[in-house]
């Protein structure tokens, strides 16, 4: 409960501090982009809930023949890929904390396709509120695989604390400033998680 406390305590701050920002955003989304100014989508939280999670659109909306969106690679733009690289296209997902979506730290919200290939260990990611920074986020953020950022999700469901949630938001502050680990190598934003290995008997 008191996590909670801490949650919407920084989020109303933050909002206060950034509205700003936020408002500048908002105004280069639709001029650069069109509307809508926002990209809602479901992605599993506490207990596997789904919730509408909410960024800055930073692609545009660009279909092939047969009414399939392109790759990321072709929908973003250099703007777009300007507010990912500063982590501004993530201010929205405060809301999602106000609301109960979300807390400021946990394990980051993947896809919902993702919940079926995790192992019985991984999917103890989902005991917790999903973060808007997690200990995978400044320890590699996108440039780690899939098992290492598993890895850090469950050690913080086992130790998970409110100096941890601290050191981790101290840290997201140097990560940010540095641009680090924005993209998968040879990817724009993450890789997608297949499954994991089986081992062959």
């Amino acid at each position: 409960m008191f996590k909670r406390l801490v949650d919407i305590v920084i989020a109303f701050i933050a909002l206060f501090i950034l509205s700003p920002i936020f408002i500048i955003v908002a105004y280069k989304v639709r001029k650069n982009l069109g509307s809508p100014i926002f990209f809602y989508q479901e992605r599993p939280g506490k207990n596997g809930k789904l919730f509408k999670m909410i960024k800055f659109r930073s692609m545009k909306d660009i279909y092939d023949q047969d009414g399939q969106p392109l790759s990321d690679e072709q929908r973003i733009t250099p703007f777009g890929q300007k507010l990912r690289l500063t982590s501004l296209d993530e201010m929205p997902q405060l809301i999602n904390v106000l609301k109960g979506d979300m807390s400021i730290v946990g394990p980051r919200p993947m896809l919902k396709e993702f919940v079926e290939l995790y192992s019985p260990e991984q999917a103890r990611r989902l005991e917790v509120r999903p973060g808007m920074t997690g200990l995978a986020q400044v320890s590699g953020r996108n440039e780690l695989d899939y098992e290492e950022r598993f890895k850090c999700d469950v050690w913080y469901v086992n130790n998970h604390n409110l100096w941890v949630d601290f050191k981790i938001m101290f840290k997201t502050v140097t990560v940010m400033a540095k641009c680090e680990g924005i993209n998968a190598p040879g990817h724009v934003g993450p890789s997608l998680f297949k499954g994991n290995i089986k081992e062959v008997e």
